[in-house]
Parts: structure tokens; sequence; C-alpha cells
């Protein structure tokens, strides 16, 4: 693959992180109701990184889970031969709560769709919301994120790459070229 662009850069994530925190807060009026849940990998640390910034903004700490969609996959036997089982860690009740789902790429909804059925495994929410840090388009299931840090147009032979220092070397959002 050839690199075609970087995107975002560490303050532009930074940035975007900073407004995904605000428009959570004003969505639900406050975050008395609000768990944030990472879809894994980088979901992750993204759902922490925008927990720390409702913590800046509001001074009131909200509670972060992990999620692991594998095995609710609708590729896993054609894309995996031997998966990679993380753990899902919620240590909250999310019935009756607000369930802000963290990604960083949404492209056909898949994962989503994955992630909304471990989550309703898990228990009843009171709403799903979903927060991504890109959003790319070419959907194939109707679902459509509630917070966006950028919308970036692409075409079906690009791949975006978020790298988060947390898991990756740098922070950076960039483009491949297949």
């Amino acid at each position: 693959m050839k690199l075609k662009a970087k995107i975002m850069d560490e303050k532009a994530i930074n940035r975007s992180i900073t407004r995904l925190s605000h428009e959570i807060i004003e969505k639900n009026k406050g975050i008395s109701d609000v768990v944030l849940v990472g879809i894994h990998t980088r979901g992750v640390p993204l759902a922490a990184r925008i927990a720390t910034k409702i913590k800046e903004i509001e001074d009131i700490d909200v509670e972060v889970g992990s999620l692991d969609i594998t095995l609710y996959r609708d590729d896993l036997s054609e894309a995996h031969d031997n998966p990679m089982i993380k753990k899902s860690k919620i240590n909250v009740d999310i019935n009756e709560k607000n369930v802000v789902l963290v990604d960083d790429v949404i492209f056909t909804g898949r994962t989503v769709r994955a992630a909304m059925d471990a989550l309703i495994d898990i228990g009843r929410p009171k709403t799903i919301q979903l927060a991504v840090l890109v959003d790319r388009g070419h959907r194939e299931l109707p679902i459509r994120p509630d917070y966006v840090g950028k919308n970036v147009p692409t075409s079906r032979k690009e791949v975006i790459s978020v790298c988060l220092d947390e898991i990756d070397i740098e922070n950076q959002v960039v483009i491949y070229e297949k």
C-alpha cells in the first residue's frame, strides 16, 4: 500500500476528542447516565481519552468499558482463520444507561452492528449512541454515527489507518491507497 495523505495529526485528533466530548455531554444533558464503551482495538483508548476530557470539562468521572466483538462478526469465518479474542470489560450495569459506543473508523457499519449485538447480550441500555473519530462512508447497513470527529470521503481502494500512541508509536490518521 502507498501512503496517500496524512489527514489528522495529534493536534487534530485532540481537537476532535474535545468536540466529541462536548457533543456527548450536550446531547445527554450531562453524563449522569452515560457509559462509554470502546470497541477493541482503537476504540478503547479513544473512549478513555473522551472520558478524560469529560472529566476535565464536567469534573465527573464517566464509566468506561471495552467490548470485543470478534465472535459477533458476520464475516468471522471468511476473514479470520485464527481470530484473536480479547476480553470485554464492562464493570457497570448498562441497563437503562445511555451507552456510547466508541470506535476509530466507521466504514460499512458491520462492526457497529456486531457491537450492538454484543451489548444487548450484556444488558438493555436506554439508548445506544455511536462516536467515531473518522467516518469514511460506504455504509452497507443503515447505521449512522451520532458523533463524528472527521468526515473523510474515500474510495473503496483507500484504507484509513488510525494510529494512537497507546497502541502505536504516534498519534495520526493517514490514508493509504491499495
